[in-house]
This record gives C-alpha cells, sequence and structure tokens, in this order.
C-alpha cells in the first residue's frame, strides 16, 4: 500500500534518526523542567527556592563556549556520534543517582548533581543539533526540525507523566533510576548511526573558535546579526516563562500528581506534536518567515488560557469541569508550542552554516535558552509576588518583542528566487547562502 503524496516525506530513514535525536534531547530537559520541580515541591520546598532551580540549566545558555571543542576533536566512535554516547552515559548515572538524596536535608548536592545532569544535556545537544543539520538537505529542514522538536515532547511523557505516576507506588530513588533507563534508545542510535561525512572541518582549535564567529558576523554585517541574537532571545520568552513553573501553578490550583500525570501531560503533548507536524508540512508551502508570524502569534495568546484557569482556582474538588478546564488550556497552549518551536528551530538550522554546525547552532540555541534559565530563574519570585493571574498576564507582554522582531529578521513577504541568488535587501538576512 503506497503512503499519501503529503506524508511520503515523514518516511524516510532521515525523518527517523530525527525522532531518535529528538527523544534523547528532550528526556533530560523535560526531567529538569518537570520531575525535578514536582519531587521538590512535593517534599515541602518553597516555590522561591524551585524557582532559583532554573539555574542550574545555564550549560544551555554557555554551551557554545565549548561547542567548539566538539567541531575540532573526534572521540573514537567519531565527532558526532563519540559525543553523543559520551554524554549519554553520563546522563544515565546522573539522572539515576538524583533519587538518593534527600530534598529536605541535602538540597545543595542535589543542585550539583542536577547542574551536571544539565553540562552533560547541552553538551548532547550540541553533537545532536550539529549532526541533525549535516544530515538534512536544505530543503528537509522544515520537516526534519518539526519531527525532532515533536519526538523532543514526546520524551517528555516519561519524567512529565510516567515517572510522576510511577511516584504515586514507587520510592524517589527507584523512579529516577527508571526515569534514567530511558537514556538507552540515545546510546544504541548513537552506536548504530553513520557518521555524517565532515564538511571543512576546523584543523586547529583556535579556528574552531574564531571562524564560526567571524562567518557569522561576516554574513550579513554587525547590526544584522545583533538583530538576530535579539529575536532568538525574546521570540520564546514570554512562552518560556509561562511554562517554567507549570508543575508547581497545577499543584496549587488542586490537581494531585495523578491528575497531572495523566491529564496535564497528555493534553499537552498531542497537541503539540500534532502542531509540530502540521507546522512542519505547512513550512513547506509558506516558507519558514510567514510560519514564524501564524505561529509565534497563537503561541502568544493561547498563555491567556492559563490566566484563565488561575482565575478560576484554586480549586477545593477536582471534578469533570476542572479536569476538562485543564485539558483544554493545556492543549491550546501546547499546540501554540509545538508551531511555534517547530518554525524557530527551522529558524535557527538555516542560520548555521554547514562548515561551523556545532558551534554556530550552539551559539543561536544558547541565546535562545537564557530565558529558560536566566529569566525563568525569576518565575518563582514573580508568581508569588503578583500572583497566577498577573504573572501570565506578564508572560503575554514579554511575548511582544520577538514578535515586533520579526518584521526585521523574517519579513512576511517572501523574496523571488531571483532576488536571493543576487542577495537581494528584500530577502531575509538569517541565510548562509542563495538568501535561504
Amino acid at each position: 500500500m503506497t503512503a499519501p503524496a503529503w506524508l511520503a516525506p515523514l518516511l524516510t530513514r532521515k525523518m527517523l534518526v530525527c525522532v531518535f535525536t529528538g527523544f534523547a534531547s528532550g528526556l533530560p530537559l523535560y526531567l529538569l523542567v518537570n520531575l525535578l520541580p514536582a519531587w521538590l515541591r512535593s517534599e515541602g520546598v518553597d516555590l522561591t527556592t524551585i524557582g532559583f532551580f532554573a539555574l542550574i540549566q545555564f550549560p544551555y545558555t554557555w554551551k557554545f563556549l565549548w561547542s567548539p571543542l566538539l567541531d575540532r576533536f573526534a572521540p573514537p566512535l567519531g565527532r558526532r556520534r563519540g559525543w553523543m554516547l559520551i554524554t549519554q552515559i553520563g546522563l544515565l548515572f546522573c539522572i539515576g543517582g538524583l533519587g538518593g538524596f534527600d530534598p529536605r536535608t541535602h538540597i545543595f548536592a542535589i543542585s550539583c548533581l542536577a547542574a551536571l545532569v544539565a553540562l552533560c544535556s547541552a553538551t548532547q545537544d550540541v553533537a545532536l543539533d550539529a549532526f541533525r543539520r549535516e544530515l538534512l538537505a536544505e530543503a528537509e529542514l522544515g520537516l526534519g526540525n518539526a519531527v525532532h522538536v515533536n519526538a523532543y515532547r514526546l520524551a517528555g511523557l516519561v519524567p512529565g507523566s510516567l515517572s510522576l505516576i510511577l511516584a504515586d507506588h514507587l520510592p524517589w530513588n527507584v523512579v529516577f533510576w527508571i526515569t534514567a533507563l530511558f537514556v538507552l534508545p540515545g546510546m544504541a542510535m548513537a552506536l548504530f548511526i553513520r557518521e555524517p561525512a565532515i564538511v571543512d572541518r576546523p584543523h586547529t582549535l583556535r579556528a574552531a573558535c574564531i571562524e564560526p564567529w567571524q562567518e557569522f558576523i561576516g554574513r550579513r554585517g554587525w547590526r544584522d546579526a545583533l538583530w538576530i541574537l535579539a529575536f532568538l532571545f525574546f521570540y520564546k520568552l514570554g512562552d518560556s516563562l509561562a511554562t517554567a513553573l507549570s508543575t508547581p501553578f497545577y499543584l496549587d490550583m488542586g490537581y494531585g500528581k495523578t491528575d497531572i500525570g495523566l491529564i496535564a501531560k497528555h493534553a499537552g503533548l498531542w497537541p503539540a506534536i500534532l502542531g509540530g507536524l502540521a507546522g512542519g508540512l505547512w513550512m513547506a508551502r509558506i516558507g519558514i518567515d510567514r510560519a514564524l508570524w501564524l505561529f509565534g502569534l497563537v503561541q502568544m495568546l493561547t498563555i491567556l488560557g492559563f490566566a484563565w484557569l488561575a482565575w478560576l482556582g484554586p480549586f477545593a474538588h477536582i471534578g469533570t469541569f476542572e479536569r476538562a478546564a485543564l485539558a483544554g488550556v493545556i492543549s491550546a497552549e501546547y499546540l501554540g508550542v509545538g508551531l511555534g518551536t517547530a518554525a524557530f528551530t527551522a529558524f535557527i538550522a538555516r542560520a548555521t552554516h554547514p562548515a561551523y554546525t556545532a558551534t554556530q547552532f550552539a551559539l543561536f540555541t544558547s541565546l535562545a535558552a537564557v530565558p529558560r534559565t536566566v529569566v525563568n530563574a525569576f518565575a518563582g519570585v514573580l508568581a508569588e509576588h503578583l500572583g497566577w493571574v498577573s504573572f501570565f498576564f506578564c508572560c503575554v507582554a514579554l511575548a511582544v518583542p520577538g514578535m515586533l522582531l520579526l518584521g526585521r529578521v523574517a519579513p512576511w513577504r517572501r523574496c523571488s528566487p531571483a532576488s536571493a541568488r543576487r542577495g537581494g535587501s528584500d530577502c531575509p538576512i538569517i541565510g548562509w547562502k542563495n538568501g535561504e
């Protein structure tokens, strides 16, 4: 039986690899964002402390500092596969070891081990992102990155749903070791995939550090480069802050851990996956630039649903209406998240030069991670002082600057192929060649 023509681009080996890269990348981050705060909150840790735990994610922001090492040096399995496997082994043991500590007496030890999880995860992301950029052709970037983002979201089912449900029946140390075992599919991928061909690999560490910056700045000049960097910071700011304390928010609204595991996580996951897949296919028609406008608007407006839920709660009793309200609000929010993230990730991939994939991709994704680390660290302070309703309205306001910057970095009108070849001024400022 032949697959429909619209579905055929998804049914390729490259897209299957993108499923594995997304799952491997998403698992440790969702553990830090969802499972760790739920564990700490259930053990009586206050919101302010949990909010400041976002600072342990600093490696996601600063990974560009050591990314040249991954471009320059190749472990035995290869420049991409070798670094994947090394970091995944570290993740396996660090995640498993977390549950051996008591949050009430060993909060510093937990923060240190969680920071190691973030360090291994961020370094793994450098290798995974570089591998994916080298694997996909230019025409496959939108769909391939959408598949990666969807698998990334799918990985959130483990720490955000399965692990929470298990926590109602098993000790936390067992829960963390079970969660750690889901690193194994990524390790299998690293062992069995083929190493991509090397494109102008840097010959010295100095070249690996300096040339990516020179190429990026020289492509369009300092001014346009700064516009791009500002956009990378602001586009996901409101969305990232709105979901920074999602699990503690649900708990404060009166929902139990099983409700969160069965309702909240699934209601968020599947719309995000649908949004990501639809966004990837739609990007093939309308282009990445227009997708950033449309998807970003949906991503911003759906944050208002959380403000409505906060206005209704906290609930003394959780019944059918309360569960339906939670499912509806989260489904709308994560549909927008899935659409916006698919376009945003494709934008980042398109902005890199194949010769400096790891370093440039790490630079761009590091800047995009700043809101999730530095800004989100103050989410607990904002929520406690503003209240949940005002907090979510603040998140909507913080999403506006990223939308305004689209006029500069991704103008709505498309440039013609002829203008793209000439490098015309009406073309987007992000491509590494031919106006792409």
